[in-house]
């Protein structure tokens, strides 16, 4: 890990809350009391919201939805090009961006894989997904539901005896109604001493997290909400759906998804890695805690197993397309699996789109009436969207490194604002 240094922090004290509300959307906790007294995690994760704002702009840009329609051209344009450029001119490191029609494929990269290197992105280019990991891990978990392994209703109990406490279903996992914290936030609270510092909360984010670490979390983290009560984004509910699947199958996540998910969906170029750092040509991650912070920080050896079935998968823009395109499509789990997957369990929320089973939609600005559907993630140096008609002959997939932590916590501005993009890409599909 590198870091480059701006001018005196006097903002320190956004270190721990900035960072962390990145692992946990919609938690409103602070770190529990047996951990180092950090700031409270209120803000909510904003990429999300920035999907689900996008989404309504292109669906209200009706003149242009509209002339877009049926025009049956290939997507793509000097407006959509320029709009990947002014990401990366703006601050973004490195972006990568695919849309997909009947009529064709689009896709552009701009910026560079490392933060000072000369390297320039490509379009098949890979990054940390984030939690897009999430509909993979989801998907995982509804094979053994047609396998008759379990049903949505089965108790965490009843498969991890004493790990979360009576009456969590893997449905109120698999939806985020669970109420279980995301216990990121509390694990590494519990390994600094001051919270303030960027240095030591970066430090610890190369730490390895143990399946121990993660239940000590769970059971140490105050519970954001009674089970099936309401929505609470959880990383550590996708967490336990991983080991639940381990501990069912006898195999690995990483073992799982080569199996079961890239492999049959063509994704020849996604991982689950173990350890930290990257190997091959990558989008390197890198986190801008802002002018009067401590500059950028890269990031290329933080441990995976912090998100671990969360967020841990590292993929291209291609394949979460054809990730997407094979479970829309029934080829990872039949019709009956994918329509309860898109059957959202929380809707009407103001700061995430409604949410089903490890997959959220967000309007089609295409077709009014009908949904995208999909996933975003953020780590933190990366980001990555997902979204795809029903059929999943339209998507539009984009990966961006280089993660402002400092919006909106102590300025009025983000770094980069990626919404003009992704309007233009919704469009392009109609």
């Amino acid at each position: 890990m590198t870091r480059t240094t701006a001018r005196p922090h006097r903002r320190a004290a956004i270190a721990l809350g900035a960072t962390l509300a990145l692992a946990a959307p919609l938690a409103a906790a602070g770190a529990a009391t047996a951990a180092p007294a950090t700031p409270a995690l209120d803000a909510p994760e904003t990429l999300s919201a920035t999907v689900a704002e996008a989404a309504r702009a292109a669906q209200q840009d009706l003149a242009r939805s509209r002339a877009l329609v049926h025009r049956g051209d290939r997507p793509g344009g000097p407006e959509l090009d320029a709009a990947v450029r002014d990401l990366v001119a703006d601050g973004a490191i490195a972006v990568t961006a695919r849309v997909e029609t009947p009529s064709g494929t689009w896709s552009r990269a701009a910026g560079t894989r490392e933060r000072e290197g000369r390297a320039p992105a490509h379009p098949h280019d890979r990054f940390r997904v984030a939690s897009n990991t999430k509909p993979m891990i989801a998907t995982l978990v509804m094979q053994e539901v047609e396998k008759g392994t379990w049903t949505l209703d089965t108790l965490v109990e009843d498969v991890l005896p004493g790990v979360m406490p009576a009456g969590v279903t893997i449905e109120q996992l698999l939806s985020h109604r669970s109420g279980a914290p995301t216990a990121t936030d509390w694990i590494l609270a519990s390994r600094v001493s001051d919270p303030s510092s960027f240095d030591e909360v970066f430090a610890a984010m190369g730490q390895e997290v143990t399946e121990a670490d993660h239940i000590e979390a769970l059971r140490s983290a105050p519970w954001m909400n009674e089970p099936g009560e309401d929505f609470s984004y959880s990383n550590a509910g996708y967490v336990v759906l991983g080991m639940m699947l381990e501990e069912v199958t006898g195999r690995s996540v990483e073992s799982l998804l080569e199996r079961r998910v890239f492999a049959p969906a063509g994704m020849r170029h996604s991982d689950y890695p173990d350890d930290p750092g990257v190997r091959g040509p990558f989008l390197h991650e890198s986190a801008y805690t802002g002018p009067e912070g401590a500059g950028w920080y890269d990031l290329d050896h933080w441990d995976p197993s912090l998100f671990a079935a969360a967020g841990a998968v590292t993929s291209t823009t291609e394949d979460l397309a054809d990730f997407t395109q094979a479970l829309l499509t029934g080829r990872l789990v039949d019709e009956d699996a994918v329509a309860d997957m898109l059957d959202p369990r929380t809707v009407g929320q103001e700061l995430f789109p409604d949410y089903g089973l490890g997959v959220y939609r967000v309007p089609d600005p295409c077709e009014p009436g009908a949904w995208l559907y999909g996933h975003d993630g953020a780590s933190y140096g990366t980001q990555s969207i997902n979204l795809a008609s029903p059929d999943g002959e339209r998507q539009i997939t984009i990966g961006i490194t280089g993660r402002d932590l400092v919006y909106p916590y102590a300025t009025d501005e983000p770094l980069y604002d990626p919404t003009n993009l992704m309007v233009l890409m919704m469009q392009e599909t109609c």
